[in-house]
């Protein structure tokens, strides 16, 4: 699909909060109700836009504690692979996952209420999948955070 400028205008728009109304992003963009709704459906069907979801406060609702997860294996069979990637999103508490090129083969973005639970993940995991190192590094702050492409 071919995004123009007013596209490109709609996706800002509606990154920055998809929860207005549609004549609020149509003044904002300049255009008017109806063929901006037309637009986001077919960016909709085109698979640009994807679900809308509601970005909860971690914090407010106790999940203080955000791991970043360096995991080394040295299994890279595709059996293996599939039940660490089954494992991974069982897991709710998994927020990100990426394979990785380099020393690190996968980070993981892990939030859970304290160390405790965090504990208790891991001991799931490696019970789960054999990893052969797994280090975990503790997010003292979140500086930031943001689902938004740079449009």
């Amino acid at each position: 699909m071919r995004i123009d400028e007013t596209d490109r205008k709609i996706l800002i728009e509606l990154q920055r909060d998809a929860s207005r109304s549609l004549d609020e992003i149509a003044k904002a963009v300049g255009s008017s109700k109806t063929p901006v709704w037309n637009r986001i459906r077919k960016l909709r069907e085109a698979g640009v836009i994807g679900a809308q979801t509601v970005r909860l406060d971690a914090d407010a609702l106790g999940f203080e504690a955000c791991f970043f997860v360096l995991i080394r294996t040295s299994e890279h069979e595709a059996s293996w692979q599939r039940r660490f990637l089954e494992a991974l999103r069982e897991r709710p508490e998994v927020q990100e996952a990426h394979r990785l090129a380099g020393d690190i083969d996968y980070i993981l973005k892990v939030r859970v209420r304290n160390a405790r639970a965090y504990d208790a993940f891991y001991q799931a995991l490696i019970s789960e999948v054999r990893v052969h190192n797994v280090t975990a590094l503790l997010s003292m702050e979140e500086i930031k955070s943001t689902t938004a492409l740079p449009l």
